[in-house]
């Protein structure tokens, strides 16, 4: 008869064999994550690697079957001349001007009715808010050729205006995003400014903008990731190739330069790179601000 000593080392020794086996399977599980995180990453990364490599690359190197991985003698003037075949800088100038006028004029209007959305309670704010939402189903192909009619209108075609005014009137996706962050605020710091003294615009200014920096920084990303290329405005508004941005550039660089894809290349990786400059500096707080912007109702 087993005693109970025995009982227990049997008992003991499962469970061991049992804690073993849990742990190789959540460490075969996470390798397989790993794994397939990887090669995801690389399947991501592997068109901005031959983007760069054929920048650098010789003429016959681009169109050399099969195609090699790396360029035997990388040509770096390539970046210098991309350059030159357009008014590069210049189409970049444009384009960083009509970013951070929208980028003003999204975080100033977004962050004031977001502040009306989450912190004020008025008859009707929930269905109002709410219709104001249902505009993000609204395709921005419906309201473009009545738009292009007022601003034609009042004499803005062939300006940046189009591009930067309506940014002063808010945007439904970014005013959701600061509403939530808002509406995780204690509603205790409202009520201490209000007993010192202080109306709305100070309350908002002075204690709940300081607060919404990181989900502000998230706003600007997105504002100017999406303004920084956007074609189809610049398109339509922009009539004067002065005026133009690098989205626009890089299109003309195509129809006039098409065969000389290294150079073309070249151009597309020096467009990309405030894009990843950018986020690389702004990640903490972008994450930080993705984190914070719960979903609170």
């Amino acid at each position: 008869m087993p005693t109970v000593e025995t009982i227990i080392q049997s008992r003991d020794s499962a469970l061991s064999g049992q804690l073993r086996n849990r742990h190789t399977q959540a460490r075969l599980t996470l390798g397989f994550a790993y794994v397939v995180c990887t090669l995801m990453g690389l399947a991501y990364v592997f068109p901005l690697y031959w983007m760069v490599t054929t920048a650098i690359k010789t003429d016959t190197e681009v169109f050399q079957v099969p195609p090699s991985l790396f360029p035997a003698d990388p040509q770096w003037p390539n970046f210098l001349a991309s350059t030159q075949y357009i008014p590069f800088w210049s189409y970049m100038a444009n384009t960083f001007i009509i970013c951070g006028l929208a980028i003003a004029g999204t975080v100033l209007s977004c962050s004031l009715i977001a502040y009306g959305f989450g912190r004020l309670r008025w008859p009707g704010r929930n269905l109002v808010f709410i219709i104001y939402l249902s505009t993000i189903m609204l395709p921005a192909q419906v309201t473009m050729i009545p738009l292009y009619v007022v601003f034609r209108q009042i004499n803005w075609i062939g300006t940046i205006w189009p591009l930067v005014v309506p940014a002063f009137f808010g945007n439904a996706l970014y005013v959701f995003l600061l509403r939530q962050f808002l509406m995780t605020l204690p509603n205790e710091l409202s009520d201490a400014a209000r007993i010192d003294g202080a109306n709305e615009l100070g309350i908002f200014w002075r204690i709940m903008v300081p607060l919404l920096k990181p989900a502000l920084a998230t706003v600007a990303l997105f504002v100017f990731v999406a303004t920084y290329r956007d074609f189809l405005g610049p398109l339509i508004y922009l009539t004067d190739q002065s005026q133009w941005t690098i989205s626009l550039g890089l299109k003309m660089f195509q129809n006039m330069y098409g065969a000389q894809w290294q150079l073309m290349m070249a151009a597309s990786t020096l467009t990309m790179i405030p894009t990843v400059v950018l986020f690389f500096l702004t990640q903490r707080t972008f994450i930080e601000g993705i984190a914070l912007t719960g979903i609170k109702g």
